[in-house]
């Protein structure tokens, strides 16, 4: 099959991914094997790829993966040749741990990532345990459905970690692929609750798509909210929303962050926080890491229902580091798909 490797960490500008022939894998063991149709480019691809996180070398990268189930291995049963499938970033767990145990694998200890930790969807063929893969609604295109896989479901799961309620105020620091979902789920989900989105000073056309999408009100992360939140989720990969967000949040509040790391170089923003001000009166602070199986089966099928429709902007093969690059640069109009 023909796949896209990396081989070794570099720069993105380097154009880092090689077009290769290698075998096609085999379904183990309640396996299955998915014929990539599209797969999603994601900023942890770009970390990857950097150095910033840790993938096994040589990788194929790509976590968020749109196929159909080509063969299946022995004891595999849950779908049939032909059904269209996704997989996420989660691509096994012990399933022995407490964590697992209690429903959050994402926690294991021996938790794999697909793309980073085994090898992704940028290839042709791809492998992945039955239980880890999700059957995509019907009412959904291949394309739409693999932002759903990433930028969705990890939105998806910070909503849920907020604990948000229908009528309580909501804010969104940064708005980007996952924020233009959770917003539609909010709408969705929470009618009567009020969307107030922060953003990088000047990006006006993130707020005015946010009030497109039912934004209350919409502003930069220096502003003042002109209502306090009940709840909020920070996708940024900087620390001055942390700082905005808690001094924005009502007594009691809760903040979440969706974001895998914080840029080393912002650090010293954080040594403006201020306990009396910023936490005290029981204001908190939770972190997001991973997904769920229960995340992507609960979510997908709401995603259909809404119907959320990402927007997006495809890639072939032959473009793929030149498509990462637009990715780093943030000049991807939508999320990027790479069509295999």
């Amino acid at each position: 099959m023909k796949a896209l490797l990396l081989k070794k960490i570099s720069k993105v500008e380097d154009n880092p991914l090689e077009l290769v022939e290698i075998p096609t894998p085999k379904p183990k063991d309640k396996e299955v094997l998915v014929k990539v149709s599209v797969c999603g480019l994601c900023h942890t691809d770009i970390d990857e790829i950097e150095g910033r996180c840790s993938p096994k070398l040589p990788v194929i990268l790509g976590h968020q993966i749109v196929g159909r189930v080509e063969s299946c291995g022995e004891n595999a049963n849950k779908f049939k040749i032909g059904d269209r499938i996704g997989i996420a970033w989660i691509n096994a767990s012990c399933g022995k741990c407490n964590f697992c145990l209690e429903g959050r694998e994402n926690l294991c200890k021996q938790f794999k990532a697909t793309g980073c930790d085994v090898d992704g969807g940028y290839a042709e063929y791809t492998v992945i345990s039955e239980d880890y893969a999700y059957p995509i609604p019907a009412n959904i295109t291949d394309e739409e459905a693999a932002p759903l896989l990433c930028a969705g479901v990890i939105g998806y799961r910070a909503l849920k970690l907020t604990g948000i309620k229908n009528g309580k105020n909501l804010g969104l620091f940064g708005f980007g692929a996952s924020a233009h979902i959770v917003i539609q789920l909010v709408r969705y989900l929470y009618p009567d609750s009020k969307v107030f989105v922060f953003t990088r000073p000047g990006q006006i056309e993130h707020q005015e798509l946010a009030r497109k999408l039912g934004a209350y009100w919409t502003g930069s992360v220096e502003e003042e909210s002109p209502q306090k939140l009940n709840f909020a989720i920070d996708f940024t990969p900087v620390w001055q929303p942390i700082l905005s967000a808690l001094r924005n949040l009502e007594s009691g509040g809760r903040l979440v962050i969706n974001a895998i790391r914080k840029e080393e170089k912002d650090k010293a923003s954080l040594l403006k926080l201020d306990y009396g001000r910023d936490l005290w009166l029981e204001r908190e602070i939770k972190s997001v890491a991973n997904v769920t199986r229960k995340d992507a089966e609960e979510f997908l099928p709401i995603a259909a229902q809404i119907p959320i429709r990402p927007k997006v902007q495809i890639f072939e093969f032959s473009q793929i580091n030149e498509a990462l690059k637009l990715l780093k640069e943030g000049k991807i109009s939508g999320a990027g798909i790479l069509k295999v």
